[in-house]
């Protein structure tokens, strides 16, 4: 997405990573260099086990926490932010900057999901569509519950260009994202392709996923 965006407009695009909760937006930056600067000047950075939260060293991923430095009226104290990533120690070869990197976040602790006895995280599934030109990037897990394993669907919405009434053109096409999402996650779900601008908007949040198991 981000190549789509700096290839159609000309300009380069950065990653800025921010929650509400700690400052907003600025956060960490990146520089170029494949990931994100945590500006520790203002904000203390730690990876814990999500389970058992013990502090993970450099290197290792886990929940990035969050302790604010110079937020005096409202401070936080190792708050947990959900999402998985990495600290990157040293000198940054691309910036020469020496506050660390923390990798792009790959998913969030509470998103997981548990399917067949699989951890599946939604950002594996979008990882495995944007692969794909003929899909655009809007998609929906569906998981409802059988008397045998639990069905489990993925709602893909296809581009204007792929979109056609050619069964056999579909089929195929059909069959490269189950292929494609299969070699991440392992498992085989039902894959129904639907028309452009056929899944739900949203200006905040997106809902990925219905899980109908819980209900």
């Amino acid at each position: 997405m981000r190549a789509k965006i700096e290839s159609e407009s000309g300009v380069v695009a950065h990653d800025i990573y921010g929650l509400t909760e700690i400052s907003g937006p600025g956060v960490a930056g990146d520089c170029g260099c494949g990931g994100l600067h945590v500006w520790e000047d203002h904000y203390y950075p730690e990876i814990v086990d999500p389970e058992t939260l013990q502090p993970l060293p450099d290197g290792e991923q886990g929940e990035l926490v969050f302790t604010t430095l110079d937020r005096f009226g409202t401070p936080m104290v190792r708050y947990r932010t959900r999402d998985l990533t990495r600290l990157r120690p040293g000198v940054c070869p691309h910036c020469g900057r020496t506050m660390r990197v923390m990798d792009r976040v790959s998913a969030r602790s509470d998103d997981m999901l548990i399917i067949h006895g699989v951890n599946v995280f939604p950002s594996q599934i979008e990882t495995a569509l944007l692969r794909i030109p003929e899909i655009a990037p809007h998609y929906q897990i569906v998981l409802t519950p059988t008397e045998t394993l639990d069905l489990f669907e993925i709602k893909v919405e296809l581009t204007p260009e792929a979109f056609s009434d050619n069964i056999r053109a579909l089929e195929t096409l059909r069959k490269r994202v189950l292929a494609a999402i299969k070699q991440i996650i392992g498992l085989t779900p039902k894959i129904i392709l639907v028309e452009p601008n056929t899944l739900p908007r949203s200006e905040g949040k997106i809902k990925r996923v219905i899980d109908n198991r819980r209900k």
